[in-house]
């Protein structure tokens, strides 16, 4: 039998022809990653092994994203630590104030992670990258450290179900509506320890933006890691910004599935996950009496260009509600310098909202957006559990950017056209 695009990546990093879903190996890492608030730990994971360099200081991207610039003294302190760590290891790929950007956002952008590669890093949604056909997954601060110093870790082989998306998408909808809806299925634990691995026409005429937000909430569903299999679009995005030489995989015709999942998305509304779970998901139509005091358009998860484009498709030459604060963070500095370009940020700061630098603060609760007791926000980002964005007693809405947009408008969640045409 034939193998699938995540079994032949692990099997070529494990230096075998051949593995198969449940078997144990160990592999060698093409980039380890760390952020702000999960490197520290790791750091003083590594100083135990009283070692005097990384496994490859040009394999370690070390990314200030989560509160910087600093929030307050302790968050100072963590990337005073891992600034301290990057300058004594000679780490190349260090980011921080003007350079930085959402991490999972800006590896993709420099050409850091590419087609085949097995990347490992101490953050959930680092599985973004399974967009551009690499096998990326999120593992622990002492992973992070064996990874630094050994440039190996070992996986349990996951089993794959194949997602298949079928049909031609209706305008509003994309990609973060196609990985709601699954989640909607499957649950948040419905892929458990398993690799989500996205086909079909859909998919096939998506965006590279639209994958990297499915497969960044592939863990949303439990799943080891979110996948694509490479096409021309994933070679015309790495064309030019590779560096080195890199592989591609595809899944064999008779690779062994667990599962496969058939959506007809001809029809699909854009969709929204009610609180207090992404699992909690319901047609954007049943969301219309919803009112909201915050709306972000941001995130790993869709703070691209394109995301950026279509919520000033709908803001611009409009007003944000009065009574709904509206944030935009842009993924990256040049996602940010595009946004200016194209006139992107006029239009958000013409129609009252706030443009921030690159940051994942509100995603986490952690600045930039915190919510008070009761409060709700329609939110682009991926996670929206009890707390997620501050008080306890707030809820968060999540959705593409373009219904985000509409309800900072309309001050209650609201599809993209009762706004825009």
């Amino acid at each position: 039998m034939g193998m699938t695009i995540s079994e032949k990546i692990l099997a070529a990093h494990a230096g075998r022809d051949k593995v198969e879903a449940g078997e144990l190996v160990n592999c060698r890492l093409d980039g380890v990653l760390g952020n702000d608030i999960t490197t520290p730990m790791a750091i003083r994971e590594f100083e135990k092994l009283g070692l005097d360099r990384v496994f490859d200081k040009d394999r370690v991207y070390l990314v200030m994203d989560h509160f910087t610039p600093n929030k307050d003294i302790k968050s100072a302190l963590q990337c005073q630590e891992v600034r301290a760590f990057a300058k004594k290891f000679g780490i190349t790929h260090y980011f921080e104030g003007g350079s930085v950007g959402i991490e999972h956002c800006l590896l993709p952008e420099l050409g850091l992670v590419l087609p085949g590669e097995l990347v490992i890093g101490a953050d959930s949604h680092t599985c973004t990258y399974g967009a551009l056909g690499a096998f990326s997954t999120g593992v622990g601060s002492t992973d992070m450290a064996a990874g630094m110093a050994l440039g190996e870790n070992w996986f349990k082989v996951p089993e794959s179900i194949k997602l298949l998306y079928l049909g031609t998408l209706p305008d509003w909808v994309g990609g973060k509506d196609l990985i709601l809806l699954a989640i909607g299925k499957l649950g948040v634990d419905g892929a458990r320890y398993q690799s989500l691995e996205f086909c079909g026409e859909a998919i096939e005429k998506l965006p590279m933006d639209g994958r990297f937000t499915m497969a960044n909430m592939a863990i949303e569903a439990g799943a080891k890691n979110g996948i694509v299999n490479p096409d021309q679009t994933t070679l015309d995005y790495v064309k030019g910004r590779a560096r080195r030489d890199y592989q591609v995989f595809t899944s064999d015709p008779d690779a062994i599935y667990s599962q496969t999942l058939e959506f007809d998305v001809s029809k699909l509304e854009p969709q929204v996950a009610f609180p207090h779970s992404p699992e909690n998901v319901r047609p954007v139509s049943q969301a219309a009496s919803i009112t909201v005091d915050q709306a972000v358009i941001g995130s790993c998860t869709n703070g691209r260009i394109d995301d950026l484009r279509q919520a000033a498709r709908v803001l611009r030459g409009r007003k944000v509600h009065p009574e709904v604060r509206t944030i935009v963070i842009p993924g990256t500095q040049q996602i940010y310098l595009q946004a200016i370009k194209e006139g992107l940020v006029e239009d958000f700061i013409n129609a009252g909202a706030m443009v921030s630098t690159p940051t994942c603060g509100p995603c986490l609760g952690g600045h930039m957006g915190i919510l008070g007791k009761g409060e709700r926000s329609i939110s682009t980002t991926n996670r929206n559990f009890v707390g997620r964005m501050g008080h306890p007693e707030s809820e968060v809405y999540l959705s593409n950017p373009a219904v985000a947009a509409a309800s900072a408008v309309l001050g209650r969640i609201a599809h993209p056209e009762e706004v825009a045409k």
